[in-house]
């Protein structure tokens, strides 16, 4: 029995949280703009993404490359914090669900 009443309550909170994460979608028309400075720091991103796309990597030693791997990492989230918003994973949700309904 309890086995049934905890897939019930799984299967309940996926149907729950499913027409949650869709009805949080942004317009299109709620596009915030950015400032030049943003632009200006954007723009540079991309040149040193393209720049390490374009290097032969194949004469780069382990290290090297690690650092390259770093350095994108870095790059990809700087992007992110330009472009703004809030991002929550999937497991940070269920997690959510989970607190809010043991609080309750």
């Amino acid at each position: 029995m309890k086995k049934l009443l905890y897939a019930l309550a799984l299967v309940f909170t996926m149907a729950a949280s499913a027409n949650t994460v869709s009805a949080a979608d942004k317009s299109p028309n709620a596009k915030t703009e950015m400032t030049a400075e943003q632009k200006v720091q954007l723009e540079k991103i991309v040149s040193r993404v393209n720049e390490i796309k374009a290097m032969d990597k194949s004469d780069l030693s382990r290290a090297e490359k690690k650092e390259l791997r770093k350095e994108l990492k870095s790059l990809k989230s700087q992007a992110n914090a330009i472009g703004g918003g809030v991002y929550l994973s999937v497991g940070a949700i269920i997690i959510i669900i989970l607190l809010l309904i043991l609080i309750l």
